[in-house]
């Protein structure tokens, strides 16, 4: 039987934090995406009247955008923190200083690339609200053309994640069946609630604070690629996870397979590990 996440009892000024990663961003695409970040985050003060959104950037490097960012922030209305100067961590250990510092109810990892719904997180705090025993909420994900992304997955096998990270698209779509299972698609629609997707992609996590930080954020062996699959699985161990498609994101990250073999080597790198860990499923 499933645990029930626990519930953090005392009153916190911070109903959500957010933490975002840069790495080279792009200014226009991250300006949108906070712009979108705090369009969402005004219902949420007729809902949490005494409550605040706190947003932490955590710049791991790539560029001065230190005045960029902050004036944005300023722009917007949201409150925020800059972190900076430790390098280029990784995505997950970038998001792990951020999460070790909040203090808040709920906590959503975010991409740079993300344009929110206005209802999005409104949408996803009143089911973590409704559902105790909720610890991670994961959306429906549209691309730039507004056609539905499939990123809840079912666990992977060798075959699965080379089509993925290796094979152009044109030689994917000779694999329909076998890409449509693993993406599930066959559950996964823009209408119905799903519980308990193995895994939900990183582009947009949203948890209870006290669920992510018993897990102790993602694991910092992986650089780049799975980390958001491992801290899928290792969230069941504690809380349920679910697929909420009234909550509504667009996401322009494109795959790993046309960015180059820097890319390919760091998933090969971290699929390994991730194998190693949860068990090698071949075919």
């Amino acid at each position: 039987m499933k645990k029930t996440a626990p519930i953090v009892e005392t009153k916190l000024s911070v109903v959500l934090s957010v933490s975002v990663v840069v790495f080279r961003p792009q200014g226009n695409q991250l300006e949108r995406t906070l712009e979108s970040l705090a369009a969402a985050a005004r219902p949420l003060s007729l809902h949490y009247p005494d409550a605040e959104v706190e947003v932490i950037i955590i710049d791991n490097g790539g560029g001065d955008v230190a005045q960029t960012l902050m004036k944005t922030l300023s722009h917007v209305g949201l409150r925020s923190k800059y972190v900076a100067g430790h390098g280029n961590v990784g995505y997950g250990r970038g998001h792990n200083l951020a999460i070790e510092q909040a203090s808040s109810r709920y906590h959503l990892v975010l991409n740079p690339d993300v344009d929110l719904d206005a209802g999005a997180l409104l949408t996803g705090l009143t089911f973590l609200d409704a559902n105790p025993a909720v610890g991670l909420v994961a959306p429906w994900v549209g691309d730039s053309d507004g056609r539905q992304q499939y990123l809840c997955r079912r666990f992977p096998s060798v075959l699965d994640l080379f089509i993925r990270g290796f094979l152009p698209l044109r030689l994917r779509g000779k694999l329909p069946r076998r890409f449509a299972r693993y993406e599930m698609r066959d559950v996964i629609d823009d209408r119905n609630v799903f519980w308990d997707p193995p895994i939900v992609s990183g582009c947009f996590m949203l948890f209870r604070t006290d669920v992510i930080k018993h897990l102790n954020g993602f694991d910092p062996r992986y650089f780049l690629y799975f980390e958001d699959y491992d801290l899928s699985l290792r969230t069941h161990e504690v809380a349920r996870v679910v697929y909420v498609p009234l909550i509504r994101i667009l996401h322009y990250g494109g795959g790993v397979a046309h960015k180059g073999w820097t890319h390919r080597k760091l998933f090969a790198a971290s699929a390994m590990k991730f194998f190693n860990r949860f068990g090698w499923k071949w075919l």
